[in-house]
Protein backbone atom coordinates (compact mmCIF):
# COMPACT_ATOMS: atom_id res chain seq x y z
CA UNK A 1 0.00 0.00 0.00
CA UNK A 2 1.68 3.51 -0.69
CA UNK A 3 1.73 6.13 1.46
CA UNK A 4 1.82 9.87 1.08
CA UNK A 5 4.18 12.29 2.69
CA UNK A 6 3.73 15.93 3.06
CA UNK A 7 6.31 18.43 1.53
CA UNK A 8 6.48 21.86 2.92
CA UNK A 9 8.54 24.98 2.82
CA UNK A 10 9.08 24.69 -0.73
CA UNK A 11 10.00 28.27 -2.06
CA UNK A 12 7.21 29.92 -3.60
CA UNK A 13 8.36 30.23 -7.24
CA UNK A 14 8.38 28.69 -10.62
CA UNK A 15 9.64 25.24 -9.58
CA UNK A 16 9.37 22.09 -11.84
CA UNK A 17 8.31 19.03 -10.64
CA UNK A 18 11.43 17.11 -11.61
CA UNK A 19 13.71 19.65 -10.00
CA UNK A 20 11.66 18.16 -6.69
CA UNK A 21 12.20 14.87 -7.85
CA UNK A 22 16.07 15.35 -8.12
CA UNK A 23 15.80 15.52 -4.62
CA UNK A 24 14.78 12.03 -4.01
CA UNK A 25 16.19 10.61 -7.29
CA UNK A 26 18.60 8.32 -4.57
CA UNK A 27 15.29 6.23 -3.74
CA UNK A 28 15.14 5.09 -7.43
CA UNK A 29 11.33 5.34 -9.51
CA UNK A 30 8.84 3.84 -6.65
CA UNK A 31 8.91 7.29 -5.15
CA UNK A 32 6.80 10.12 -7.26
CA UNK A 33 6.33 13.40 -6.50
CA UNK A 34 3.29 15.99 -7.11
CA UNK A 35 4.00 19.39 -6.62
CA UNK A 36 1.18 21.99 -6.09
CA UNK A 37 0.69 25.08 -7.99
CA UNK A 38 -0.90 28.21 -8.52
CA UNK A 39 -3.71 27.97 -11.25
CA UNK A 40 -3.29 31.54 -12.35
CA UNK A 41 0.30 32.25 -11.69
CA UNK A 42 2.04 29.14 -12.27
CA UNK A 43 4.06 29.31 -9.41
CA UNK A 44 4.39 26.51 -6.15
CA UNK A 45 2.02 27.00 -3.45
CA UNK A 46 4.77 25.95 -1.30
CA UNK A 47 3.92 22.48 -0.78
CA UNK A 48 3.60 19.49 -2.48
CA UNK A 49 3.32 15.11 -2.01
CA UNK A 50 5.72 12.90 -2.14
CA UNK A 51 4.32 8.64 -2.18
CA UNK A 52 6.30 6.02 -1.58
CA UNK A 53 5.41 2.15 -1.22
CA UNK A 54 5.09 1.78 2.24
CA UNK A 55 5.28 3.34 6.19
CA UNK A 56 8.78 2.08 6.69
CA UNK A 57 10.52 3.54 3.53
CA UNK A 58 8.59 6.63 4.31
CA UNK A 59 9.62 6.58 7.48
CA UNK A 60 13.16 6.32 6.18
CA UNK A 61 12.78 8.92 3.75
CA UNK A 62 11.15 11.52 6.58
CA UNK A 63 13.99 11.13 8.32
CA UNK A 64 16.89 11.05 5.89
CA UNK A 65 15.21 14.55 3.91
CA UNK A 66 13.36 16.00 6.40
CA UNK A 67 15.01 19.39 6.73
CA UNK A 68 17.18 19.15 3.82
CA UNK A 69 17.91 22.21 1.76
CA UNK A 70 16.28 22.17 -1.60
CA UNK A 71 16.89 25.80 -3.28
CA UNK A 72 18.13 27.77 -0.18
CA UNK A 73 14.98 26.78 2.09
CA UNK A 74 15.21 23.69 4.52
CA UNK A 75 12.15 21.77 3.34
CA UNK A 76 9.77 19.70 5.83
CA UNK A 77 8.57 16.49 5.68
CA UNK A 78 5.85 14.63 7.12
CA UNK A 79 2.85 12.01 6.53
CA UNK A 80 0.05 13.65 4.78
CA UNK A 81 -3.07 13.46 6.37
CA UNK A 82 -5.62 11.71 4.40
CA UNK A 83 -8.04 13.40 2.29
CA UNK A 84 -11.34 14.10 3.38
CA UNK A 85 -14.61 14.66 1.73
CA UNK A 86 -15.75 17.27 -0.40
CA UNK A 87 -11.90 17.96 -1.35
CA UNK A 88 -11.66 16.87 -5.03
CA UNK A 89 -11.03 19.89 -6.75
CA UNK A 90 -7.69 19.57 -4.40
CA UNK A 91 -5.57 17.19 -3.36
CA UNK A 92 -5.49 17.81 0.37
CA UNK A 93 -6.74 20.87 1.87
CA UNK A 94 -3.68 23.29 2.48
CA UNK A 95 -2.13 22.54 5.75
CA UNK A 96 -1.86 26.12 7.19
CA UNK A 97 0.68 25.46 10.40
CA UNK A 98 -0.42 26.37 13.41
CA UNK A 99 2.50 25.83 15.91
CA UNK A 100 2.37 23.83 19.29
CA UNK A 101 3.19 24.59 22.65
CA UNK A 102 6.68 22.25 21.67
CA UNK A 103 7.68 24.38 18.80
CA UNK A 104 6.48 21.91 15.98
CA UNK A 105 4.11 23.25 13.37
CA UNK A 106 0.78 20.41 13.00
CA UNK A 107 -1.71 20.88 9.93
CA UNK A 108 -4.69 22.64 10.77
CA UNK A 109 -7.96 20.53 10.37
CA UNK A 110 -10.72 22.42 11.72
CA UNK A 111 -12.98 22.89 8.66
CA UNK A 112 -15.83 24.96 11.23
CA UNK A 113 -13.81 27.60 11.25
CA UNK A 114 -13.72 28.21 7.86
CA UNK A 115 -16.15 31.13 5.93
CA UNK A 116 -17.99 29.62 3.46
CA UNK A 117 -18.74 25.47 2.84
CA UNK A 118 -17.88 24.63 -0.69
CA UNK A 119 -21.80 23.91 -1.22
CA UNK A 120 -22.86 27.51 0.36
CA UNK A 121 -21.39 29.09 -2.99
CA UNK A 122 -24.16 31.51 -4.70
CA UNK A 123 -24.90 30.65 -8.27
CA UNK A 124 -24.98 33.22 -10.62
CA UNK A 125 -26.96 31.71 -12.64
CA UNK A 126 -30.54 31.43 -13.11
CA UNK A 127 -31.34 34.86 -13.06
CA UNK A 128 -33.71 36.71 -10.96
CA UNK A 129 -36.99 34.60 -11.11
CA UNK A 130 -36.99 32.83 -8.19
CA UNK A 131 -40.94 33.08 -7.50
CA UNK A 132 -41.47 29.74 -9.16
CA UNK A 133 -38.57 27.89 -7.53
CA UNK A 134 -38.95 26.11 -4.25
CA UNK A 135 -35.95 25.46 -1.98
CA UNK A 136 -35.72 23.62 1.06
CA UNK A 137 -33.15 23.68 3.83
CA UNK A 138 -31.66 20.91 6.43
CA UNK A 139 -29.54 21.87 9.00
CA UNK A 140 -26.65 21.54 7.33
CA UNK A 141 -28.00 24.25 5.10
CA UNK A 142 -29.10 26.07 7.49
CA UNK A 143 -27.15 29.90 8.44
CA UNK A 144 -25.59 29.39 11.77
CA UNK A 145 -24.27 32.26 13.84
CA UNK A 146 -20.97 33.48 14.30
CA UNK A 147 -20.28 31.86 18.23
CA UNK A 148 -18.69 34.84 19.13
CA UNK A 149 -21.68 36.28 19.57
CA UNK A 150 -24.54 33.30 20.00
CA UNK A 151 -24.56 34.20 24.01
CA UNK A 152 -25.41 37.74 23.25
CA UNK A 153 -27.91 36.20 20.27
CA UNK A 154 -29.22 33.80 22.98
CA UNK A 155 -30.03 36.77 25.43
CA UNK A 156 -31.67 39.12 22.51
CA UNK A 157 -34.26 36.01 21.40
CA UNK A 158 -35.22 35.83 25.30
CA UNK A 159 -35.78 39.45 25.67
CA UNK A 160 -38.13 39.51 22.55
CA UNK A 161 -39.91 36.20 23.19
CA UNK A 162 -40.72 37.99 26.90
CA UNK A 163 -41.73 40.83 25.02
CA UNK A 164 -44.11 38.73 22.40
CA UNK A 165 -46.02 37.04 25.46
CA UNK A 166 -46.57 40.30 27.49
Amino acid sequence: MSVRLYIGNLPKEEIDRQELQAVFAAEGDAVTTKLIKDRKTGKCRGFGFLTVNNDEQADQIIEKYNGQMFKETPIKLEKALPRTKGDEGEEQATPKPATTSGGHAAPNTNKEGSRRDKGAKKSRRGGGNRENTTTTTTDSDAIRPDPRWASELEKLKQILAAQATN
